[in-house]
């Protein structure tokens, strides 16, 4: 069953981001009203500057939360608090969190959410595939070196694809309030193993090397990263990859009734699209 609001448009935050895009993109082919909540939008949207809440979620029925840079981040959690009370003044019901497996700060913005009030469904995902090709792991892929502070751990990477279709129906669907999904792929893979897939769906050589947290800090100084980003990095790496997530969810199947997209698939389609060539 359709959302009965669904001449109201759908509010999709970071919705130039790898999930919002493709949210965004879902909505559009089926002609649901959708409104991008981006610093470049008219109206615009900032998660740093809280007098451009208000104008983005005039008239809204639902929204796609996703914070940036992540929900680990100082402030984060009482930012979640504060727009989804605004959210709920301004009539909006409907409230859809992207979260992440393993952060305690993300789990105690799902309690914000879930405590608010709201018509609420989260999606806690685990590490996206599209790192590799989307993000900041492109360039290491190009260079023919990933080199991270992670060992053999398993991760059960999930396609974007896939939390942009969990994403859909819990925004525009009955059946999905007050439901939890963590959502994973089908299988555990270390990044030894998923940067060999890449590197054979690429038709090139791409080597993984596991260094030390410290050798990874430093290698993003080098880059200029900004520390308060470094800071996030490794906190994911040292963190959340310490084995707390190595196990598969059925998240994708509760929502969806069918099983989530395997990282061999993705891998295929990327190097098909020819971002992970050199030969442009």
């Amino acid at each position: 069953m359709e959302n009965p609001e669904s001449s109201k448009p759908i509010l999709v935050l970071c919705g130039t981001g790898k999930t919002g895009s493709r949210i965004v993109q879902r909505l559009q082919k089926r002609n649901i009203p959708v409104r991008v909540g981006s610093r470049s939008a008219q109206p615009a949207f900032d998660w740093q500057v809280q007098t451009t809440w208000e104008g983005a979620l005039a008239g809204v029925s639902a929204v796609y939360i996703s914070y940036y840079p992540d929900l680990a981040v100082p402030g984060a959690v009482e930012a979640i608090r504060l727009f989804a009370e605004l959210a709920l003044s301004k009539g909006v019901s409907r409230l859809v969190l992207l979260s992440g497996r393993g952060e305690e700060e993300a789990q105690l913005a799902e309690e914000t959410i879930k405590n608010s009030g709201a018509d609420w469904t989260i999606l806690r995902a685990s590490w996206f595939a599209q790192n590799f090709s989307e993000s900041f792991l492109l360039d290491a892929v190009l260079s023919g070196t990933v080199a991270l502070p992670v060992g053999e751990i398993g991760e059960p990477f999930i396609d974007a694809g896939d939390i942009a279709d969990v994403a859909v129906a819990a925004l525009t669907q009955e059946g999905h309030s007050g439901e939890l999904y963590e959502l994973t792929g089908p299988r555990l893979m270390t990044f030894r193993q998923a940067v060999a897939e890449v590197a054979q769906a690429r038709g090139e050589p791409v080597d993984f090397v596991q260094i030390t947290p410290d050798q990874y800090s430093d290698a993003l100084k080098q880059a200029f990263i900004p520390m308060d980003v470094i800071g996030l990095v490794m906190y994911l790496f040292t963190t959340v990859l310490d084995g707390r997530n190595a196990h598969v969810s059925d998240g994708v199947e509760r929502a969806l009734g069918r099983p989530p997209r395997d990282f061999t698939a993705y891998a295929k389609d990327t190097a098909a699209s020819a971002v992970w060539s050199t030969q442009k």
